[in-house]
């Protein structure tokens, strides 16, 4: 029997910890499935790529396209160009593509013009803000795709009201949280916290990095601001994203970081992602625009407060630890406040995530 050619793409650190939960899956059929990683390299950072591949147990990349940056048009149009001639030329079976960064886009449109069967995995997920160019980024590759693989009852939901076809949806779990929980317990062995002079459950961890966040001034200063009168209760430590680097230069705010890790928000260099986990694992509670991180600490039950206006995963709300806080400074020290004085959300677990999402995609794929 001729095995499946399979391709994962993967172009942003979120990507990494999803395809690897599938790559560890797909290598248990080896008679079946030819597994091939494609980086895009529309995350350019060359050491934290290795990083994150060494942590999650994934091979070298068999591609690299490395587009770097660029605008979205111009990043876009690469990977389009750049992945059409590495699909020519190895012709795959399927394309999976995960998430909604520019890389699930751009290679979503080259497999479906080339007429290769397409899946997505994190399918169905909306913030219902097309100012947002993840939100355009989800919609057009669901929207091409053959397979669609969901985390969540309200992503399925959101697919039939756009008239997917329901033989086509299927309600797999979570594969961000397999990586997470087959690598928690490594994790939690390091002593990355103790490294910074923290104390268990003592602090907070801040993660920062979408456009509509860092590249305004205005609207920067108030988080910060915020931050600042939550620094003055419990440490913040930051590991800063190379795009808010630049946006905190640029805007000379370097006035609100310390120099010392036990008050204030101090920040450190970007982490990998074992060293990043156990700082979340040990953690207070977090503050974070990133989608995945809404969803991994619902899965280790620790409060999380989305530094955004809206979010495509309202399952972390609904039923996780999560709760929007949006931009306003007041209410960021408001909800941190109760946090710190041990009235933090709880919640509870979704449905599948439990660590199998990975089997669930592959028993599909066995049998297509």
């Amino acid at each position: 029997m001729k095995k499946k050619k399979i391709f994962l793409v993967a172009g942003a650190r979120p990507n990494f910890m999803k395809i690897a939960a599938l790559w560890k899956e797909l290598k248990k059929f080896p008679s079946q499935f030819a597994t091939y990683i494609i980086h895009t390299g529309q995350h350019y950072d060359y050491e934290m790529s290795h990083i994150f591949f060494k942590n999650l147990g994934l091979p070298r990349p068999h591609f690299h396209l490395g587009v770097g940056s660029a605008s979205h048009s111009r990043q876009t149009a690469k990977i389009m160009v750049r992945f059409e001639k590495v699909v020519c030329q190895q012709t795959p079976d399927i394309v999976v593509v995960v998430g909604d960064v520019n890389s699930t886009l751009a290679c979503s449109i080259v497999a479906t013009k080339l007429k290769v069967p397409l899946a997505h995995v994190e399918a169905g997920l909306r913030s219902f803000d097309r100012q947002m160019p993840e939100e355009i980024n989800r919609v057009v590759s669901d929207a091409l795709s053959d397979y669609l693989f969901t985390t969540c009852e309200d992503a399925n939901q959101n697919l039939r009201r756009e008239g997917i076809p329901r033989e086509k949806v299927f309600f797999v779990g979570n594969v961000m949280i397999d990586t997470l929980l087959s690598l928690k317990r490594e994790a939690q062995r390091r002593n990355t916290w103790k490294s910074f002079g923290l104390k268990k459950k003592r602090y907070a961890l801040l993660t920062l990095h979408r456009p509509e966040n860092v590249d305004k001034k205005e609207v920067l200063t108030n988080i910060l601001d915020g931050l600042e009168e939550v620094g003055n209760h419990i440490p913040i430590i930051f590991p800063i994203h190379p795009r808010a680097a630049k946006q905190v230069k640029k805007f000379r705010l370097g006035k609100y970081f310390g120099s010392k890790s036990n008050s204030g928000i101090f920040r450190i260099k970007p982490l990998g992602y074992m060293d990043f986990l156990n700082l979340m694992c040990n953690s207070k509670f977090v503050l974070t625009d990133s989608g995945g991180i809404q969803e991994e600490t619902t899965v280790l039950n620790i409060p999380c407060l989305t530094l955004r206006k809206n979010t495509e995963r309202p399952v972390t709300v609904k039923q996780g630890t999560n709760i929007v806080v949006g931009a306003d400074p007041r209410r960021i020290v408001r909800e941190a406040t109760r946090i710190i004085n041990g009235k933090g959300k709880k919640g509870r677990i979704p449905r599948f995530w439990e660590g199998k999402a990975a089997q669930r995609i592959v028993k599909v794929l066995l049998n297509t």
